[in-house]
């Protein structure tokens, strides 16, 4: 199957999956608890004010015809207006995409240039010394709370060592932020020689991204370590072995056949992690997309809600249309599944 061909194929499964996230997220904001005509209207809003807010808001439309509404809007680029801010959820998503996207891909990032050496020398030296305290790391790292795991980090790191600015915001309030080319303040500080801006904006994501890295790192190490011993059994490995081939070239051979799973579960942790940036955002007050999403479902501003939850499955069917096109690319039998 040629990459096209494929790519089309992946799109057309992702459109259905889309829809049905569409048609829960709405469903699920509406059969809430909470009431978005009583927290806009507040407590003294008389009958005819909460039917006027209802009305403008098309919920007094029935459910199928808000959902139809919905979707039509949608389709056209338009996600609403936040009930609470009356900005556009697009607008206020695509602003703060960039900081969860930089936090995200250091964070996981690093994790995998940690945990995947480690789950492969832990693999190939089963029950040793180096195996146990690997499996105890990750083991520590799966028990871990994310919001102690900050809130600790800030406590050692910011108020007792005073090693790391507080964990305010992205960037200094006392230096302005460079003029934007990426969106990333380290990475336009670097690119217009805005060396003290582009000093702050790293040292305010070093702690944050310590934190998306232990996370990340520990699933990533069992799950290598486990993948690779499966390798190892196979009888191409064994009969490599009893050939006589020296141990590098086995381990070249591990290596490569397990490349296309472990890159498979480094994809879906990727998306899988967004609910822990959104807490990681929300103690290190990092202004993403993440701790927007958070802000939204605690004070029932559902739109933002419905727009939030829509951009974290396209993000979901980029990463696993780009997890696909790599694996297709190192190994185009499994294209043919």
């Amino acid at each position: 199957m040629n990459l096209g061909s494929f790519l089309l194929r992946r799109l057309l499964m992702a459109i259905p999956m889309v829809i049905g996230i569409l048609f829960v997220t709405f469903m699920l904001v509406r059969i809430g608890s909470l009431d978005p005509v009583g927290l806009l209207a507040g407590p003294t809003a008389t009958q005819a004010e909460f039917d006027m807010i209802r009305r403008n808001l098309g919920l007094d439309e029935p459910l199928w015809r808000q959902f139809t509404i919905y979707v039509g809007n949608v389709l056209q680029g338009d996600l609403g207006r936040s009930w609470l801010s009356n900005r556009a959820v697009l607008t206020d998503i695509l602003e703060r995409s960039v900081a969860s996207l930089e936090l995200l891909f250091w964070g996981v990032g690093l994790g995998a240039l940690i945990g995947i050496p480690i789950g492969l020398k832990a693999a190939f030296r089963p029950n040793g010394t180096f195996d146990q305290v690997s499996r105890i790391g990750s083991l520590l790292g799966f028990s871990i709370p994310t919001y102690w795991l900050g809130l600790v980090m800030l406590f050692v790191f910011f108020y007792l060592l005073r090693w790391a600015p507080p964990g305010m915001g992205r960037m200094s309030l006392m230096i302005s932020p460079p003029d934007f080319i990426t969106g990333s303040y380290l990475i336009d500080g670097l690119l217009q020689a805005e060396w003290r801006a582009a000093r702050s904006a790293f040292s305010h994501l070093v702690l944050p991204v310590i934190c998306m890295a232990i996370i990340s790192a520990a699933p990533i190490i069992k799950h290598t370590r486990a993948i690779a011993l499966e390798v190892m059994t196979s009888d191409a490995v064994r009969y490599a072995r009893a050939c006589g081939l020296p141990r590098r070239t086995v381990r070249r051979m591990v290596m490569r056949n397990s490349a296309t799973p472990v890159i498979t579960f480094v994809g879906t942790e990727l998306t899988g992690l967004v609910g822990t940036l959104s807490l990681i955002e929300y103690v290190f007050a990092w202004g993403g997309v993440g701790q927007y999403g958070l802000n939204a479902i605690v004070r029932g501003d559902f739109t933002a809600v419905q727009g939030y939850v829509l951009a974290l499955a396209l993000f979901s069917v980029i990463v696993f249309l780009v997890v696909d096109v790599v694996v297709h690319l190192i190994e185009p039998r499994a294209g043919r599944a």
